[in-house]
């Protein structure tokens, strides 16, 4: 076999759709736990900075960033693991898939892994839509804070409207009700808005829902190219069973032929000249 017929072999079992979740799954969660996680950090500076002066305010709020920064530390390493178990799945399959009818035959044991694998990332996906979900929720608090202080830079020539114009991160369940000031408002939320933390913090916190729709897109893509596969998988060994019957049905018939002819079976056609 030469270069160019190996290289083809190779590429020919390399598992294109696996390959294409996986790089979707690292990529949306590298984006989600790393954006994530900074973008928690800074809301935390933020809420201490202009929106409590107290410790006792929003130290609830910082015990609940430090185990949410936890649990990104742990689905970042779950989701990069089983990432993996499902790229290894694909080669298997894709491999498997190579192979004639006659030649491929699968397992009991390989068949349950493939079905757990097809529940397990169909759960993993539901649960992951949550998480997309949830994670709309501070990028609408920022969406609202950013479209006030830009109300807020237009009525400029109006000072008694300004200072109607608040953001209360009390009505967030950010801070207690009883913290203080809990909200900001007028010329205050508007320097808010200019400063460096909060732009950066809102463009993580979009970057944040962009990982994690990346990352349901692969789970969704996972799910649906394992079951597809598993179902091409069954059809192949009814395929495989319906030769086999064939082969065997024919082979009865034969042995029947021969036995009734007392093991003499000759054509019922004259020899002609070439065969004499």
């Amino acid at each position: 076999m030469g270069c160019y017929e190996c290289c083809v072999r190779c590429l020919g079992g390399v598992p294109y759709a696996s390959l294409l979740a996986t790089l979707l799954c690292f990529s949306g969660i590298a984006l989600f736990c790393g954006c994530g996680h900074q973008a928690l950090t800074e809301t935390e500076r933020i809420i201490e900075t202009y929106f409590a002066r107290n410790l006792e305010d929003y130290i609830t709020l910082a015990y609940l960033i430090q185990y949410f920064q936890y649990i990104i530390y742990g689905l970042a390493s779950f989701f990069f693991l089983y990432c993996i178990m499902l790229l290894a799945e694909g080669f298997y399959t894709t491999s498997a898939m190579k192979h004639t009818f006659g030649e491929f035959r699968s397992t009991a044991c390989g068949r349950c892994l493939s079905s757990t694998f097809i529940a397990v990332t169909y759960i993993l996906a539901v649960l992951w839509l949550l998480v997309f979900a949830l994670s709309a929720l501070p990028v609408y608090f920022f969406y609202n804070m950013h479209a006030t202080c830009h109300t807020i830079d237009d009525l400029t020539e109006t000072p008694t409207s300004i200072n109607q114009l608040c953001i209360d991160a009390r009505q967030f369940g950010l801070l207690p009700w009883n913290a203080i000031p809990g909200k900001a408002c007028g010329m205050t939320l508007s320097n808010v808005c200019k400063t460096r933390e909060f732009f950066l913090t809102y463009d993580l916190y979009i970057a944040a829902f962009a990982g994690a729709g990346i990352t349901l897109l692969a789970l969704v893509h996972y799910s649906t190219h394992l079951a597809v596969t598993q179902a091409l998988r069954r059809s192949q060994q009814q395929q495989q069973k319906h030769l086999h019957w064939e082969e065997s049905k024919q082979l009865a018939l034969f042995g029947n032929l021969l036995k009734d002819r007392n093991g003499n079976l000759h054509s019922p056609y004259a020899p002609s000249i070439l065969d004499i």
